[in-house]
């Protein structure tokens, strides 16, 4: 097992006893960045060791029916802090580091409930939800972005790290940015043109001036865990939440040092073990901090995984993009990051609260869309009418309590259709030609279409979806 030493930095506070209600748990969710349904070892990955995500398994409630909200990150990320379907707002497509912010600071927010019920809040790491107003103007105070849709404490990446800028944000401010350096992007410049390369890595987009405030790639996952872990031990005394948004294993996977090498599954399999390692991190100084028993942890993704490449992990000889050896990011599912297949948008989803919930598995269909509602329940907050539309409270499903979730889920691909539905375990996705539908009780891989046998079944699902999408809240 791969250990670092940045939870010895509070060590002399290691094992206080901090002693608050249950009824209002610390909050911390890890949500990593193309992690795959597979790609875990507690969800079945031989090739790739997890020995962190796989204890917070082991000691949590581990959801074989997860969902991200969509198939890729910037519609996922916009549903689960708005509790709203992205394809509602219009402009929620895949951002560029050149648009403004996309919630709007009037609205109800996953951070601004828990602000008002008391928490501490941060988002440390990928943000990748606008900044400012279009274009964003990144020499200036970047306002509205997280502070203005509730977080406390910013310490964000703007976009991607395969998206210019490359630069690290403090609340609203570029770190370390030379005022005689100002920062220009042009994305109409493409990955691969000599123009988009950035500490040898090609971006999309172009950027000039920022050079003393550029981040280092290898060095992305020590800075996110340092600053996941500072705010935990900073707020130890309080009620907090912590959306700890890694970068791990978005494209360009540049591993630190001490990770190369450390999988069977190439240079991705590698960076999934960074991942794991920032989840000790955290897991770990929340233990210094004598904060495990009343904090709840959550680790999910915001879609699932995908074999790409660029840059330094373009490593080609084994038979896919990136030498992945054979290990399957997604397991048994069907598809892959970016389409409504399983493999799209069931992700790892585990939860644990040693207060109260008991250590198992659980099959209820929850998705992250309703997290905003949940935590409301369980924080005891009423949510204003028309806010957070599509958000349903499943805290008796999240907390083990029942295996019954969510009764109808709409699976997105991007910014609006193809879209698929799910009723239990069936799963219909409406094609151009003919809808497909699967039982995936008997067929997880999604291989079997039974469209033509259950006619009935598949007109209530199009209808279904079609009321849920025209829904006007």
């Amino acid at each position: 097992m791969i250990k670092f030493a940045l939870v010895l930095i509070f060590a002399t506070v290691a094992h206080a006893t901090v002693v608050r209600s249950t009824e209002t748990p610390n909050i911390v969710i890890i949500y990593a960045d193309d992690i795959g349904y597979g790609d875990l070892g507690c969800y079945g990955a031989t090739k790739v060791k997890t020995p962190n995500c796989d204890r917070l398994a082991a000691s949590g409630l581990r959801f074989t029916d997860g969902h991200s909200v969509a198939s890729v990150c910037t519609p996922s990320r916009y549903s689960l802090m708005t509790g709203e379907y992205a394809f509602r707002r219009k402009g929620t497509g895949i951002a560029s580091g050149l648009e403004g912010l996309l919630i709007s600071p009037e609205r109800t927010t996953l951070p601004s409930m828990l602000k008002s019920g008391g928490y501490t809040t941060a988002v440390v790491g990928k943000w990748h939800l606008g900044l400012g107003t279009t274009p964003t103007n990144y020499n200036e105070p970047i306002k509205p972005g997280p502070r203005e849709v509730g977080f406390d404490y910013a310490w964000i990446l703007p976009a991607t790290g395969d998206r210019v800028p490359c630069v690290w944000i403090e609340n609203d401010r570029v770190v370390g940015l030379d005022a005689k350096d100002p920062i220009a992007l042009d994305y109409s410049i493409k990955r691969g043109d000599p123009k988009s390369f950035i500490n040898g890595v090609p971006r999309i987009g172009g950027q000039t001036g920022g050079a003393a405030a550029l981040w280092k790639d290898d060095e992305m996952s020590l800075v996110i865990a340092r600053k996941g872990c500072e705010f935990i031990h900073d707020n130890k005394d309080r009620p907090f939440f912590l959306f700890a948004a890694t970068h791990n294993v978005h494209v360009p996977r540049v591993p630190n040092a001490m990770f190369k090498g450390k999988s069977e599954a190439g240079v991705r399999g590698d960076a999934i073990v960074e991942f794991d390692w920032i989840v000790g991190q955290l897991l770990d100084q929340l233990e210094a901090d004598g904060l495990t028993e009343n904090t709840l942890v959550l680790l999910t993704s915001d879609n699932g995984g995908v074999n790409d490449d660029n840059g330094p992990d373009k490593v080609h000889g084994i038979g896919d993009p990136d030498s992945t050896n054979g290990h399957e990011p997604n397991g048994p599912l069907r598809g892959a990051k970016g389409s409504v297949f399983e493999g799209g948008t069931r992700v790892p989803f585990i939860i644990r609260w040693p207060a109260k919930i008991r250590p198992g598995a659980s099959h209820a269909l929850i998705s992250q869309i309703d997290l905003l509602a949940t935590f409301a329940t369980l924080t005891q907050q009423q949510i204003k009418f028309g806010e957070a539309p599509d958000s349903e409270s499943h805290l008796d499903a999240l907390l083990g309590i029942k295996e019954t979730g969510r009764e109808w889920l709409v699976e997105q691909s991007n910014n609006g259709a193809p879209f698929g539905i799910r009723h239990g375990t069936w799963k219909l996705i409406p094609t151009a030609n003919s809808p497909a539908l699967f039982d995936l009780a008997t067929d997880l891989g999604e291989s079997t279409n039974l469209a033509s046998t259950e006619p009935g079944r598949v007109k209530a699902m199009l209808a279904k979806l079609e009321a849920i999408v025209r829904a006007l809240h």
